[in-house]
């Protein structure tokens, strides 16, 4: 039987950080990247296109921010979820992410195995109601 793939896609407008993050997510099997978007407008008609179970988003962003991205994507995806990636590890970036719809928030400071926390409970979200993911 073959095994469930978490498709992602991943919006940042750095393309070392999306380098990293591919290489990074590459080394789980369960985890497949879906596509990669550099600015927030771009990371919504991706996701419209290829419906992926889950973005990771940066909250920082050209064109539309990560936050009008995320409100867009779940008003129009409500089964696609977000995960809000930044350097900031605030609590009115995280609420701001969190009201706009996402999932969960991790800081680029520490996005190893929390990240990967992160992608698995929002895909068994689609399945069964979860928190909001610190």
């Amino acid at each position: 039987m073959a095994m469930m793939r978490i498709r992602v896609l991943l919006a940042d407008d750095s393309a070392i950080l999306r380098r990293c993050l591919v290489e990074f997510l590459e080394k789980f099997p369960d985890i497949e990247i879906a596509g990669e978007a550099c600015d927030g407008k771009m990371a919504v008609e991706l996701t419209k296109q290829l419906v992926p179970d889950v973005v990771i988003m940066d909250v920082n962003m050209p064109e539309m921010n990560g936050i009008e991205a995320t409100r867009a994507i779940r008003n129009s995806l409500p089964k696609v979820n977000v995960v809000g990636l930044s350097m900031s590890d605030d609590a009115d970036c995280r609420k701001a992410m969190r009201q706009a719809g996402a999932a969960a928030f991790v800081s680029k400071l520490k996005f190893s195995s929390v990240l990967i926390d992160a992608i698995r409970a929002c895909f068994l979200a689609t399945h069964n109601e979860v928190d909001f993911v610190r």
